[in-house]
């Protein structure tokens, strides 16, 4: 049986539109992503064996190519379709809070650093300037290094903070592993 079989409060793009995102599982939002499944299994039966194979929903969104092309029911087509949502959705967040907003709060704070760095495999430090009504004046990436380390130069830091005029700054890496 079809997912269109199914009752309308059962499929997952009605039940999305009725009542939210929220309201949905990881697999009944795979399955919006994926629209069709493959032969012998509905989209959210194929999100459903995805989601095992891979073990969560973050593991598969941050798997890399090769990996995630060798799931059965998934390509370069769905990859690079992925790979676009994931990047709208961190440029939504980065616009968010990216024209002279205030950080709010230490929640708000983390959530944009996250979102910034979260997708390198490889350490990064960065600086978040802002002034003195803790408003972005600008968010930068000023250190790269490998998967357990990055080297930072205080002089580079300072020189950069005076460079935007900047009251405050908050200073930010990824841990990779």
């Amino acid at each position: 049986m079809g997912i269109k079989d199914w009752p309308a409060d059962q499929q997952s793009r009605e039940k999305l539109l009725a009542h939210g995102t929220k309201e949905l599982t990881d697999a009944e939002l795979l399955a919006i992503f994926l629209l069709t499944g493959s032969p012998g299994k509905s989209a959210v039966d194929l999100a459903q064996d995805l989601l095992l194979e891979f073990t969560s929903l973050r593991a598969l969104m941050q798997a890399d190519c090769a990996t995630f092309t060798q799931a059965k029911g998934l390509g370069n087509a769905k990859y690079a379709q992925l790979q676009a949502v994931l990047e709208m959705a961190r440029r939504h967040t980065f616009e968010e809070l990216d024209h002279g907003d205030v950080l709010t709060s230490p929640e708000a704070t983390g959530a944009y650093l996250s979102n910034q760095l979260r997708h390198y495999p490889h350490e990064v430090f960065a600086c978040l300037f802002l002034d003195n009504q803790h408003h972005i004046l600008k968010f930068e990436e000023l250190f790269s290094g490998t998967i357990d380390g990055a080297s930072v130069y205080p002089r580079e830091v300072v020189k950069k903070a005076l460079q935007h005029n900047a009251a405050a700054v908050i200073f930010a890496h990824n841990h990779p592993s």
